[in-house]
């Protein structure tokens, strides 16, 4: 079967710890990146699940917006949940 080369791009910090990984698999990066290449042909997916963080949800970047506009104006709400759970934790 021909081969052929491919190029990708990763930090340096990565791509240490990726070789580190590797090395101590019995591996190196490219036989790491054609086992996954092949488990991506053999599934039809990427064959691990890929989220998206909930700190990046609408809900939760409304609540954020809302207390930075409110801090800025030198005020705070709470909810009584919140105010509940800090007088537990006390």
């Amino acid at each position: 079967m021909a081969q052929t080369n491919v190029n990708i791009r990763m930090d340096d910090a990565t791509k240490r710890q990726f070789d580190v990984i590797c090395s101590e698999l019995g591996l190196n990066m490219s036989t790491a990146f054609n086992i996954f290449a092949k488990a991506v042909v053999r599934q039809n997916r990427i064959p691990f699940e890929l989220s998206i963080d909930p700190f990046y949800n609408e809900v939760n970047q409304a609540r954020l917006r809302g207390a930075i506009a409110n801090r800025s104006k030198n005020t705070v709400t709470k909810t009584m949940e919140e105010l509940e759970a800090m007088a537990a934790d006390e």
